[in-house]
């Protein structure tokens, strides 16, 4: 006879497999549960708060689903193969500025890179794609303005075409030193969903309302998005809610407050435990520029966190040999760094 137990989910896989595909939902639902039995006020008003924070920020949700959805839909993501092809100079500038601008998902930018590598698009191309790429994105650009501002939206534009073009320098001349030759892990190779965009890359269709599946891809990215920005700015928003009732402002000001150094480089290690998402980061980094921490902090915390966040470290670890993996990791700090100061000097000035 056939063992059907051995066979059958049991309790504890069903309970793993709930929380790895919802976990962001229970993570949410987690906390307010606590909070109404540790402090049912505070839940009450934590819940009011997210909705309060979700409602004005729905328009520029609604626009930022729709230029995600919008480049699927249309292939304008093909766009970015464009960006590696010449010199390896005019390729880096290219690459930053593609990065800074380009609308990939998460999962499409590291299969992208192996493909890139595999290939034998020059390290520093890539590099400064690589960089770029996770700070900001045109859905990004968005919701940064209606979160933070326009100005640091800009700023933040700017620092990531600079990072990239900054990593990608700095690799450029370690590869014409002799150095960072064969970047890839073993069994690393040309491949992914990202891949095939520069493989072969297919034209824009401009007028993708007129091509039943171009609109059915629009539907299935708006869906996806939606969901994905739901999920994550819920979280955000709650958390935003009990550091603004549990931290104490002037903790915040003494700590990454003011107008130093310090600060900035504080902001910029802390944004490498402390990220959660890109678009989560940005409620809780206007909630950290309310209680008074500095514009350059805030700045270097996003771009440090964009690019060393916990996922994205991980993607680069298993892709890369550790010495790229730790010129990535230093490239990222000192870029952001540098960003933060900068936009430090402006913003006072």
């Amino acid at each position: 006879m056939t063992d059907l137990s051995a066979s059958a989910p049991r309790p504890l896989d069903k309970v793993r497999s709930l929380w790895r595909s919802q976990k962001v939902w229970l993570a949410t639902a987690l906390i307010l549960a606590g909070l109404a039995f540790f402090d049912p006020g505070q839940a009450g008003d934590s819940a009011l708060f997210t909705a309060e924070a979700l409602l004005n920020t729905a328009p520029f949700l609604i626009l930022s689903i729709g230029v995600a959805a919008w480049a699927g839909a249309t292939g304008a993501d093909n766009l970015i193969a464009r960006a590696f092809t010449g010199a390896p100079v005019v390729m880096i500038g290219l690459a930053a500025l593609a990065g800074g601008l380009s609308p990939f998902c998460s999962c499409g930018v590291i299969p992208l890179i192996a493909a890139l590598l595999a290939m034998g698009v020059p390290l520093s191309a890539v590099m400064a794609f690589w960089l770029a790429s996770p700070v900001m994105d045109p859905s990004m650009f968005v919701l940064t303005t209606g979160v933070l501002g326009l100005e640091f939206a800009v700023a933040k534009t700017l620092a990531a075409v600079g990072l990239g073009l900054f990593g990608g320098a700095v690799v450029h001349g370690l590869t014409r030193a002799g150095g960072l030759s064969d970047p890839l892990r073993e069994g690393i190779g040309n491949g992914g969903c990202g891949g095939s965009k520069i493989r072969t890359p297919k034209p824009v269709v401009w007028r993708f309302w007129t091509d039943a599946d171009r609109r059915a891809k629009f539907g299935r990215e708006a869906l996806g998005v939606t969901l994905f920005l739901a999920k994550w700015l819920t979280l955000a928003f709650l958390l935003e809610s009990l550091m603004l009732a549990y931290i104490p402002a002037e903790t915040v000001t003494a700590s990454i407050g003011g107008t130093g150094l310090a600060p900035i480089a504080l902001g910029t290690l802390v944004g490498v435990p402390a990220y959660l998402n890109g678009y989560a980061a940005l409620p809780l980094v206007g909630g950290l520029l309310d209680q008074g921490m500095a514009q350059g902090a805030g700045l270097a915390f996003l771009v440090a966190g964009g690019v060393t966040s916990l996922p994205a470290a991980i993607a680069v670890w298993a892709l890369v040999k550790p010495r790229v993996f730790v010129l990535y990791i230093a490239l990222s700090l000192t870029g952001a760094f540098t960003a933060g100061v900068l936009f430090q000097f402006w913003s006072v000035a």
